[in-house]
C-alpha cells in the first residue's frame, strides 16, 4: 500500500495516516501477525498508528515480561534496540524482531560494557546499579538492574556500607540519591538527551501559563532537580506534582480528574495519555521533546518486517545469560510494575 501523509494533528498526536489509510494498514498488520503467530509490542513514545495497532502498549519492561509471558513464536518489538535486546533475554527461545535496526538510544549508548568494566576496576567492590536502559552488554556487567520507578527500593536494598556504581542516567541517579540519602554511591554522567532538554526555564514557563495544572515529570528529565526544589520552596503545590516513570504516568492519567496536566516527557506518551482520560487536557512541558529513534519505527517498517521477518534481534547467549541475573536479581527485590522507564 502507499502511505503518504495526513493532515498535520497535536502535539503528540502527529499521524502520517488518513483514516482510511490506517484502516487499510491496520487489517493488514494484523492478518500478517496472525499469519506469522506475532505480537505487536509497541512503547508509549511509539507514533499513534502504531500504538493503536499493536497488542500491547507500555514501558520496555513491561512489554519485556509480556514477551517471555505470551506463547506466540515472534515478537515484533516497535521500540528501540535496547528494548528489544532486553525482550530477547527474557526470551531467548523466541525470534525478536525490530523494525528498524538503526533505533538506536543515546542514554543506552552513553556507556559501553568495556566503560563499565573499567568503572568497576576502579571502585573494587562496589555494586553496580543499571537502568534497564542499557545495552545487554552493559547488563551483564551489572549487579542488578532498576526501572525509574523501583530505583530507590533497589538501592535501599544494598548494605549501607556498600558503595554503589549508578549508571547511566545521571538525572535519575540524582533523583535516587536525593530520596534515599545515600551518600556513597556514585552517578556516571549520562543522559537521554530529550529528557535532559527538558529544562527548569521549560517548568518555569509552562506553570506561569497553567499555573493550576497537576505536574507529571519523568525521573529522566533534566528539570528534575528544579521541579522539586520549586515543590520544597513552597513554589509547586506538593499534592499536584509527581515524579513518574511512564507506566505511572499512565495510571496517573487514567485516574485525575484535573482540568489540566503538565507532562515532562517524550511527547509521544499523550497520544496514550489522551486515550484514557478525554476530559483532561494533557499538555507538553516542551513540545519539542520527541525522540527521533522511536519515531524512526514508522508504519510502512512495521509492515515490512511481518512482510519479510527483517529487523531479527541477536544476543549472545552467555552475555544474555549475565544479563538475565541482573534483571532477576532486581525482580527479587519486587516487582517492577508497570514502571520499566
Amino acid at each position: 500500500m502507499t502511505i503518504a501523509p495526513s493532515a498535520p494533528s497535536v502535539v503528540g498526536d502527529e499521524r502520517t495516516l488518513s483514516p482510511a489509510q490506517y484502516e487499510e494498514w491496520a487489517a493488514e498488520v494484523r492478518r500478517l501477525a496472525d499469519e506469522r503467530g506475532a505480537v505487536v509490542l509497541a512503547h508509549n513514545y511509539q507514533v499513534p498508528e502504531i500504538q493503536d495497532v499493536a497488542h500491547h502498549t507500555g514501558d520496555s519492561l513491561y512489554l519485556s515480561r509480556v514477551a517471555a509471558e505470551t506463547d506466540a513464536r515472534e515478537i515484533v518489538f516497535c521500540g528501540v534496540h535496547f528494548m528489544a535486546e532486553t525482550a530477547k533475554i527474557l526470551s531467548p527461545d523466541k525470534t525478536v524482531l525490530l523494525p528498524d535496526l538503526d533505533a538506536g538510544c543515546s542514554l543506552a549508548d552513553s556507556i559501553t560494557a568495556e566503560q563499565l568494566r573499567e568503572w568497576k576496576a576502579e571502585h573494587p567492590g562496589a555494586i553496580v546499579v543499571s537502568y534497564v536502559n542499557t545495552t545487554a552488554a552493559v547488563k551483564a556487567e551489572t549487579d542488578v538492574c532498576c526501572t525509574s520507578s523501583n530505583a530507590a527500593d533497589v538501592v535501599r536494598s544494598i548494605p549501607e556500607d556498600r558503595e554503589i556504581l549508578f549508571c547511566p542516567d545521571q538525572f535519575l541517579g540524582a533523583h535516587v540519591k536525593r530520596v534515599t540519602g545515600r551518600q556513597n554511591i556514585r552517578i556516571w554522567a549520562g543522559e537521554c538527551h530529550v529528557h535532559a532538554g527538558i529544562s527548569p526555564a521549560d517548568v518555569r514557563s509552562q506553570i506561569a501559563a497553567h499555573p493550576d495544572a497537576e505536574i507529571l515529570v519523568h525521573p529522566e528529565c533534566g528539570c528534575t532537580t528544579s521541579v522539586l526544589d520549586l515543590v520544597s520552596n513552597g513554589d509547586l503545590p506538593a499534592d499536584r506534582t509527581r515524579v513518574l516513570s511512564t507506566g505511572g504516568m499512565a495510571d496517573a492519567a487514567a485516574a485525575t480528574r484535573a482540568r489540566q496536566v503538565l507532562v515532562a516527557t517524550e511527547v509521544g506518551i499523550l497520544h496514550q495519555l489522551r486515550a484514557l482520560n478525554g476530559t483532561t487536557d494533557f499538555i507538553p512541558m516542551n513540545d519539542r521533546a520527541a525522540c527521533r529513534y522511536m519515531k524512526m519505527i514508522t508504519p510502512a517498517k512495521l509492515l515490512r518486517t511481518l512482510q519479510t521477518g527483517y529487523g531479527a534481534i541477536e544476543v549472545p547467549r552467555d552475555v544474555a545469560d549475565r544479563a538475565r541475573k541482573a534483571v532477576e536479581a532486581m525482580i527479587a527485590i519486587g516487582d517492577p510494575g508497570r514502571g520499566g522507564e
